[in-house]
C-alpha cells in the first residue's frame, strides 16, 4: 500500500489533546502527522474558562497559539482532513481521509472529541457554549448571582440543579413536561427556593447567541440569563469502533491512566475519553498519553 507519509505517530483530531500531544511527541523527536477536520466542539464557545495562565482567552485563540508552537518543531506536520477508515496493517495502521489520502503509521492516537446531538429547539443550537451552558466550571463564574435555569428532569436535574445552585440562589429548574423527580427532590429543591416549571419549553429567543430567557408553551416568557442544559453526545467518528477500542457504559472510548485503549498501539485522549470536558484537562490527557506512547516505545525498541 503506497501512503502519503509514514510517520511514527497519527494522531487524529488537532484540537487541544491532539495539539498537546503532538507538542510532546515532537519534543521527543517522534516523527507525527496530525489529521484535523476543523469542527472542535466549542468552536462557538467565545471563552475558555479554568486553563492557568489562559483563563478566559477565546478557544480559537488558545488553539491557533497551541497550533504553531506544536509545529515549532520539525518533526510535526499538520494537515486539514477527515480521517474516516483505519486498518491494521504490518507494523502499524493505514489511516484513510474523506479525501482519498492514506497515511501509515507505527502507533496512533484518538484525540478525535465528541458530538454534541442538541435538541430541536428553536433557539438552542445559536445559543449553545454562549447562554446556554454544560460546564458550570467552565461558564458558571461568569452568570453567577444571575437569573439562572437548569434545563433537564429527574436524577440529573436534582444533582445539576444542587451542583449550579452553589453559583446563584437565583435558580429554576424546568423539566420541559411532567416532572420524574422523586417527592424527596421536590422537597429539598423547594426548600431552598428552587422553583419546578413543567410547561414544556417552545423556544430560546435570543441575540447572536445571548438569551434572554425561555418561551414556554403556554406563551410565558420566563427572564433568564443563562440556562445549563445536559445534552446526549456521540463519538465523532467511528474510527475506535473500526478497531475494536471498548467503550463505557457512557460511550466514552476506555483508557486507562496513560490513555491506552484495549487496542494494542492505540492510545485515545480528550473529550472521547473522559466525561471532564474542559480544554485544560483534554490539554493535560493528551501531554499524558504521548510521554506514555514515548515510553512504549522506548521499552519495545531498546
Amino acid at each position: 500500500m503506497k501512503f502519503s507519509s509514514q510517520t511514527d505517530v497519527l494522531i487524529v483530531g488537532g484540537s487541544f489533546a491532539g495539539l498537546s500531544a503532538a507538542l510532546v511527541l515532537g519534543r521527543s523527536r517522534r516523527t507525527v502527522q496530525v489529521l484535523d477536520a476543523g469542527q472542535p466542539a466549542n468552536r462557538q464557545t467565545p471563552h475558555s474558562h479554568s486553563f492557568l495562565t489562559r483563563d478566559g482567552e477565546p478557544p480559537a485563540q488558545l488553539a491557533a497559539v497551541a497550533r504553531a508552537q506544536a509545529l515549532a518543531y520539525p518533526t510535526v506536520r499538520l494537515q486539514t482532513a477527515t480521517a474516516v477508515h483505519v486498518t491494521r496493517e504490518a507494523g502499524g495502521f493505514a489511516v484513510t481521509t474523506a479525501e482519498g489520502e492514506v497515511f501509515g503509521t507505527s502507533r496512533l492516537l484518538l484525540a478525535t472529541g465528541v458530538a454534541d446531538q442538541l435538541p430541536d429547539l428553536p433557539g438552542f443550537a445559536e445559543c449553545w457554549g454562549i447562554s446556554v451552558l454544560h460546564c458550570p466550571y467552565c461558564h458558571g463564574y461568569e452568570v453567577r448571582d444571575g437569573a439562572l435555569g437548569v434545563l433537564a428532569n429527574g436524577e440529573v436535574a436534582f444533582e445539576f440543579s444542587r451542583l449550579i445552585f452553589n453559583w446563584s440562589r437565583n435558580l429554576t429548574l424546568f423539566t420541559n413536561g411532567p416532572a420524574t423527580l422523586s417527592p424527596d427532590q421536590r422537597e429539598a429543591l423547594g426548600q431552598r427556593g428552587i422553583a419546578v416549571v413543567e410547561t414544556p419549553v417552545a423556544a430560546i429567543p435570543h441575540r447572536n447567541g445571548a438569551m434572554d430567557g425561555l418561551t414556554l408553551a403556554d406563551g410565558t416568557h420566563a427572564p433568564l440569563d443563562a440556562v445549563f442544559a445536559r445534552v446526549p453526545f456521540t463519538q465523532t467518528t467511528d474510527l475506535g469502533r473500526q478497531l475494536g477500542c471498548e467503550v463505557d457504559e457512557l460511550g466514552l472510548l476506555k483508557v486507562d491512566a496513560y490513555g491506552r485503549t484495549n487496542v494494542e498501539g492505540v492510545f485515545a485522549a480528550g473529550d472521547n475519553s473522559s466525561p471532564l470536558r474542559q480544554v485544560v484537562t483534554a490539554a493535560a490527557n493528551g501531554a499524558m498519553a504521548a510521554a506514555w506512547l514515548n515510553r512504549e516505545w522506548v521499552e519495545k525498541t531498546f
